[in-house]
């Protein structure tokens, strides 16, 4: 069957945690980098498709693309490993430890940052002719969206913060179920379209992707964006990652991994 049960494909989950924290540093860097460059290509594509038709939605039915492609060749985004790697130490996985999920993170997240950076000058670049004249229309957008999810947040003080981990725990609610969509089928086919459900959602709510927003602000301030990397980082890119960790840890991983690998007892018949 094309189909993996939840018990086969949570098991799926808790080995690839496993095999991610034992690669090696120069593989985990290197495939950080190209999810973090392919995320961001496929942002660019969204938001581009947005301002063409003047219509959002159309943006978030061809983000999923990018991420589709990524999982299919294997690299990793730091939204996925916060939710696989705890769950090969919750599964006492023979030398697994928080030292060394920590480390898995602090990789990724630096490759995924490396990466939508790349990404982030090259296309600050393109629409702005090598910085030669103002941003194009899609430019002026990132712009705009740098300023609106970092400004328009702090004008709210702590419940804008607040606001901001809450979009930051959904997305990842929704990634990290695309995550797991990359594992329910044996098909490429399933696998897309299991992963491209949630992810759409995802963007169309306008959630808050720590690694989508490691390209979009920084693209936005090389053309700029009326905000400063300090209000990128302490009134987007903090709350996000941490709303990311929790979100999908909770909402995904321990959700699927309690109820299909660490049972209850079954109830006796009455």
């Amino acid at each position: 069957m094309s189909y993996l049960a939840p018990a086969e494909f949570v098991t799926k989950m808790v080995d690839a945690g496993e095999s991610k924290i034992y690669m090696s540093t120069r593989d985990t860097l290197i495939r950080a980098y190209m999810a973090g460059a392919i995320l961001s290509l496929a942002a660019v594509f969204a938001v581009t498709a947005s301002v063409m038709t003047g219509s959002p939605l159309v943006g978030a039915i061809l983000f999923p693309v990018g991420f589709c492609m990524l999982y299919l060749l294997g690299f990793d985004l730091l939204t996925g490993v916060f939710v696989l790697t705890p769950l090969a130490w919750l599964d006492k996985r023979p030398g697994v430890t928080i030292k060394g999920i920590l480390r898995n993170w602090g990789l990724v997240f630096t490759g995924n940052f490396l990466g939508a950076l790349t990404v982030a000058f090259m296309m600050a670049f393109i629409f702005t002719y090598g910085f030669s004249v103002l941003p194009s229309d899609v430019g002026q957008k990132i712009g705009h969206i740098g300023e609106a999810r970092t400004l328009g947040y702090a004008q709210y003080g702590l419940m804008g913060w607040i606001t901001i981990f809450i979009r930051g725990m959904l997305c990842n609610w929704m990634v990290s179920t695309g995550v797991v969509g990359a594992m329910i089928s044996t098909t490429v086919s399933g696998k897309v379209i299991a992963m491209w459900m949630p992810i759409m959602l995802f963007f169309a709510m306008t959630f808050e992707h720590s690694v989508v927003n490691m390209f979009l602000f920084p693209s936005g301030l090389m053309m700029g964006g009326n905000f400063s990397l300090l209000d990128y980082f302490i009134w987007n890119e903090i709350p996000v990652v941490l709303g990311n960790l929790v979100g999908g840890l909770a909402f995904t991983g321990l959700t699927l991994y309690v109820t299909h690998i660490r049972t209850a007892p079954k109830r006796a018949p009455v």
